[in-house]
């Protein structure tokens, strides 16, 4: 091994988040929220060379197999990340991910007078947009840090 190639450890079951934008992995951790006490192991390499987007953040958590709809909201932060599924060891499934055209009951939306807010029994909805998300019922626009608006449940 050259001294210019990075060695994190394989993970035996779980998920890795590849090529994702310099600096954001934490924002991926962030919208997975994973802040550390659930207690599952987690790796996460940041700023580290990539031919595709200059600089490259990867994240592994172990033992967890992401939803769609966490595949979704990454993809607004991550567009080029690839999700790698793990297995004994072994990539089963890599998938690059795609910008939905929605994401449904995973934002909140920071309009405090939105419908959403409002104690109703009604799920967010957002639209994604090029330079954001926009909320369906609304109309405000999230343009940075989505992570900040997860919805908790």
């Amino acid at each position: 091994m050259s001294d210019h190639e990075l060695r994190v450890s394989k993970i035996r079951n779980g998920t890795v988040i590849d090529h994702v934008s310099g600096g954001h992995a934490l924002n991926v951790l962030s919208i997975l929220g994973i802040d550390g006490s659930e207690g599952l192991g987690v790796s996460v390499v940041m700023n580290v060379p990539s031919d595709r987007l200059g600089l490259k953040d990867v994240v592994k958590v172990e033992d967890r197999e992401l939803s769609q709809s966490e595949v979704d909201v990454i993809s607004l932060i991550a567009p080029e990340a690839t999700i790698n599924i793990i297995r004994d060891f072994e990539v089963v499934q890599k998938n690059r991910v795609d910008r939905p055209e929605s994401v449904i009951g995973l934002l909140s939306c920071p309009n405090r007078n939105c419908i959403t807010n409002d104690g109703e029994p009604v799920e967010t909805k957002f639209a994604v947009v090029e330079d954001g998300v926009r909320c369906a019922y609304c109309g405000t626009i999230i343009r940075d840090s989505l992570a900040g608006h997860i919805d908790p449940e």
